[in-house]
């Protein structure tokens, strides 16, 4: 009887995007997951405007975004990848826990959200596991997220908070979102009311707090 020959072709690795602004934190991670038998680390970035252009370029199975990045937010990222990239998952990484930013991760398509300080043997599971089609969420975050409820703002609100938070005059606002100065006021009115705040800084302060910017 012939022996069937067996194939030991090594199965292929997970191709991991990571996106962190810390160099530190991001060649830890690096090395960290690339230690993992069956993981590579294909692209690393420190700015959120750059993770599209890199996604395309390497193409990887899994992006592991931070949310804070110069430019656009992981979780804007996030949104891009679901739209360009839909055959790469992402998995949002946050010092942050914040009940509000879950939510909107959820919503711009994202598999998992975990916090920072967990093992990297606790990450490496979670890539697997978005891999495989699951959704994986830190389990505080996510009761906290329930208790919370969603973001009263709406979009044009928050994007005026957003707007206006280095300062910029209602002037300013209005151009850069191409509305009306009459406009951009009742929508930064309307968001100090729903914060509970004085003016719109602390609108700002509010609202990030909760993860709603």
């Amino acid at each position: 009887m012939t022996d069937i020959p067996q194939d030991h072709t090594p199965a292929p690795k997970v191709r991991l995007l990571l996106a962190e602004d810390q160099g530190m934190m991001r060649g830890a991670l690096a090395l960290l997951l690339g230690m993992e038998e069956d993981m590579e680390v294909v692209a690393q970035v420190a700015t959120g405007d750059a993770i599209l252009e890199a996604a395309l370029t390497s193409h990887p199975d899994v992006a592991l975004l931070d949310i804070e990045l110069p430019g656009l937010s992981g979780l804007d990222a996030a949104a891009e990848l679901r739209d360009r990239v839909p055959g790469c998952r992402v998995l949002i990484l946050t010092t942050f826990g914040r009940p509000g930013y879950l939510r909107r991760a959820m919503e711009a398509g994202a598999a998992g959200f975990l916090v920072k300080d967990g093992p990297v043997e606790e990450l490496a599971g979670a890539v697997r596991r978005v891999l495989a089609g699951e959704t994986v969420i830190d389990p505080a975050l996510a009761a906290a997220a329930l208790s919370a409820g969603p973001s009263p703002l709406t979009a044009r609100e928050r994007d005026a908070l957003n707007a206006s938070a280095d300062g910029a005059t209602v002037a300013d606002i209005a151009a850069k979102l191409h509305l009306s100065e009459s406009t951009v006021r009742n929508y930064l009115s309307s968001a100090i009311g729903k914060t509970s705040t004085r003016n719109r800084m602390e609108a700002v302060r509010a609202a990030r707090r909760q993860g709603w910017l």
